[in-house]
Parts: C-alpha cells; structure tokens; sequence
C-alpha cells in the first residue's frame, strides 16, 4: 500500500508540470488519481461516496462560481467601461491598492475564480508596459490566493480543509485571518509600489491582450470542472489518510511549513487535501496552510488564480517564477518568523 500511495503522490506532483496535456486537463487526472488512491488504501466504499455526494460545501463553491461567473458574463463589457472610467478620475497607485486589497479580500465570498476573472479584466485596462502588468496580476494572486481561504467558499482548499476537520465556517477565519489580512493589504501597497515604477517611466503606453470573452458554455464548463477538482480533492485526501496518519502527522510543524513548498508546483488544495487530519494540532494546521497559501503563488501551477490570470493574460511560466519565486521565498519567511517565533 505505501509504495502504491507514494507513487501515486510522485505522479500527482510531477505530470501536471512537466505534460501540457495533464496540465491543461487536471480535473479529470486528478479524479483519476483519488480513486487510485482510494483503492490501493483501501477505504473506497458505499459509505465514503456517500460522505464525499452530500457534502454541502461542494455544492456551495460550486454554486457560487457558477452564479457569480453568469452575471460576470452577462455584465463583461459594462464592467470594462466602468474600469476605464474610475481610471480618469482615480489615481494609478491609489486605484491598483484598492482592487488588490477588495479582490484579494472578496474572493473569499465570490470565490477565487471570480476574482481572478475581474483581475484580469482590470489589468488588461491599466496604462502600464506588459513588464508591470505581469508584476501586479502575479502580487494580486498572490493576495487573491491568500484572501480567499478565509471561507470554505472561496477556494477548494478552504472547503476541503472546513470538510476534513468537520469545523465551521468562520474556523479559517479566526485561525488565519490574524495572518491573512495584513498580507493582503501588504500585496496592496507592493502594487502600488510597481505601479509607481511604471508611470514614472518615459513614454509609458497601453500594452492590451487579447482576451477572449465569457460566455455561457465557458461559466457552465468552469463550474462543472470546479465540481469534479473538488470531488478529486476529497477522494485524494481519504486515499491518503492512512499514509498521512502514520507519517505526517506527527512531524513538526515546521517542518511541515517548508514540506509545503511543493505547492508552489501543484494546485495548494491537492496538498491540503492530502495533509490536513483532524488528529493535527492547531500549530501544524496553521503552519500547513500557511506554507501551501504562500507557495501556491510561487509558481503557475500552485494555485486557481496563477492558472486563469496567465492563460488569459499570456503570462509564461519563466515571467511568473522571475516575480513569484523571489516574492514567495520572503513571504514564507517573513511568516515562518511571525507563525513560530513572535508571535
């Protein structure tokens, strides 16, 4: 059984970096590879589907990324208009530290697909070099990533880990919001700071995507994927179970905070899924999460947002790591003194 887990595991960290295909089709794969995992360990049964069909968050997140992701649709250019007009009457700096510090907050009630979404509308409209676009739609994933665990709706990670730990909904909240918020108003001010960069320069000019619009079929696709991501996640995390029990479980939380790197290559919510047991301490859940939010900004693959904001806007793995990896690494430890040795 343990080999049987630990490949599975070394396959779910490694194809969906390394094949475009399983990249581009991760839902699926993912699915794939929980059932795997639930029948090498054994616990596949009645009872455990009948556990994963009726949990509510699942339908929760999944219902809100489908309604807010319709009226996303319908009011898509009306939207654009209302950007380009706040833009003549606010300034840059001002402008681009709000929308991080509101998405980045707020994807936590609209979820962290619809933030992306906006996210990436707004940075498609601001007058600034692709060079500075690219920074901001990568810091405002980053804020974006960390604001929405606040809430079992505002990503798969934040429902998986309410649904393990059998908690309530305000749980994430009072456990990382401490954390969470200020991080988000930080990646609010570290915009501006690069949005000042930008029009300080000479002849700065608008450097537009092409971005394909919504459309209903795109909402409903969207949504019945973030469904199957979901249902994988809990078949991954009960596949799991008896390697994490024995294994995991009792490291350090420290050490489980650096383990957590490998978010940085996998969406964070696979790892949560994977980690998180309600026999855990508050230390390591803490710990375990703030090292999958922070990593799953480090790179494209680690988390929703990475993967919506640069397919969209054309963002390349090597543009996104020059940003997110240097941004990650001081952001991990900054919280690694904050979580184990001030506070």
């Amino acid at each position: 059984m343990l080999v049987g887990l630990i490949v599975i595991l070394l396959l779910v960290l490694t194809l969906p970096f390394f094949v475009k295909v399983i990249e581009r089709n991760l839902e699926p794969f993912l699915f794939v590879m929980g059932l795997a995992a639930t029948i090498i360990s054994g616990v596949l049964s009645k009872t455990l589907v009948h556990e994963i069909i009726t949990n509510p968050l699942m339908y929760l997140i999944t219902g809100a990324v489908l309604i807010f992701g319709l009226l996303f649709a319908v009011f898509q250019n009306q939207f654009v208009k209302w950007i380009k007009k706040l833009l003549h009457h606010i300034p840059l700096k001002v402008f681009i530290t709000s929308i991080i510090i509101i998405l980045g907050l707020l994807s936590s009630v609209i979820t962290a697909i619809i933030a992306s979404l906006i996210l990436v509308e707004i940075v498609n409209a601001l007058p600034l070099k692709r060079k500075e676009k690219v920074s901001i739609t990568i810091i405002a994933c980053f804020a974006i990533g960390l604001g929405a665990v606040l809430t079992p709706i505002g990503e798969p990670l934040s429902t998986i880990v309410i649904s393990k730990l059998g908690a309530d909904f305000w749980y994430l909240f009072k456990l990382l919001g401490v954390f969470v918020i200020p991080g988000v108003v930080v990646m609010g001010l570290l915009g501006s700071i690069i949005a000042g960069k930008g029009s300080a320069e000479e002849k700065t000019t608008d450097e537009p995507v092409d971005i394909e619009d919504e459309t209903l079929s795109g909402v409903f696709l969207r949504a019945g994927k973030i469904f199957l991501f979901i249902m994988a996640l809990e078949l991954l995390g009960s596949g799991f179970k008896p390697l994490i029990d024995t294994y995991i479980v009792q490291l350090d939380g420290r050490v489980l905070y650096w383990i957590n790197m490998l978010s940085a290559v996998l969406d964070n919510a696979t790892l949560a899924a994977a980690e998180i047991s309600p026999a855990m301490s508050g230390m390591q859940i803490e710990a375990i999460l703030m090292g999958l939010l922070v990593s799953g900004g480090m790179l494209i693959p680690g988390n929703i947002p990475n993967i919506i904001s640069a397919g969209k806007l054309k963002i390349t793995s090597s543009e996104w790591a020059k940003v997110g990896l240097p941004l990650g690494l001081v952001l991990l430890v900054i919280y690694f003194l904050l979580i184990f040795i001030i506070l």
